[in-house]
């Protein structure tokens, strides 16, 4: 059965309206027609079993069957927060973390960015990199579609960590502490984020304010991975030891 993911919005009552793009693949590509049934997502864990009631060039009515939790969602809730890095390795980042099951994005503004972003230009970006992030949720059949942050400061950032979350930062300089070490004590703890760095790596002053906020600095053994790959590495690893991707 198609499925559709629609604002929250637009689920009002016993209705769901679809509109924007997936209007005209339901019309052209599918051709699905008044009575068929389709499954609408609102993005948050909501699930409706639908069927066509309106059919037209710019939107389509369903009236809705039944309402259900969508389920499918991981038992830990990861933030990647992720230094702007070069090219297009954001989207890629965005794309392959959304199918991992990572819960939100949060891009970075850091001293050693290559990328330079103003406000204007970064909430262009962030408007693309959520389109994305929903357009993969869709190819791996996700129930929710992650968030993307605005870019943000690093003072703006650490101010904004929750109080209960492990806060991991793989960093270089890290000698005695392993990632396999703080996750063997990960029980408790169903909020984690992922803190990464430049290509060119973190300032020292950046990894001492981190870790004035709480935040856990770990190594990952003596390979430098390059920024597109640690953040997703580290997720995958986790998502396994928490039981997502075949762990127990």
């Amino acid at each position: 059965m198609a499925r559709f993911f629609v604002e929250p919005d637009n689920i009002k009552g016993r209705q769901g309206v679809i509109v924007g793009p997936d209007v005209k693949h339901i019309n052209k590509v599918l051709r699905l027609k008044e009575g068929d049934e389709v499954t609408l997502l609102d993005g948050v864990g909501n699930c409706y079993l639908s069927r066509i009631s309106v059919n037209t060039k710019d939107k389509v009515i369903c009236e809705i069957l039944e309402k259900t939790d969508a389920g499918g969602e991981p038992p830990v809730a990861i933030t990647l927060v992720q230094c702007l890095p070069k090219g297009d390795k954001t989207e890629l980042i965005i794309q392959k973390g959304t199918e991992l099951g990572i819960k939100r994005f949060i891009p970075l503004k850091c001293t050693r960015s290559v990328v330079k972003l103003d406000d204007k230009k970064g909430a262009e970006r962030r408007k693309r990199w959520q389109r994305v992030a929903l357009e993969a949720a869709k190819q791996c059949r996700r129930a929710q579609v992650p968030q993307v942050d605005l870019p943000t400061t690093w003072q703006q950032m650490l101010a904004g960590l929750p109080k209960d979350a492990l806060l991991l930062m793989p960093y270089e300089g890290e000698r005695t502490t392993s990632l396999k070490e703080v996750l063997s004590r990960r029980q408790g703890h169903e909020n984690v984020y992922i803190i990464i760095g430049p290509e060119g790596g973190f300032a020292p002053e950046e990894v001492e304010l981190a870790c004035r906020h709480g935040v856990k600095t770990v190594s990952l053994g003596p390979r430098i991975l390059r920024t597109e790959t640690v953040g997703l590495t580290m997720a995958g690893v986790i998502m396994y030891l928490y039981g997502d991707l075949g762990g127990i």
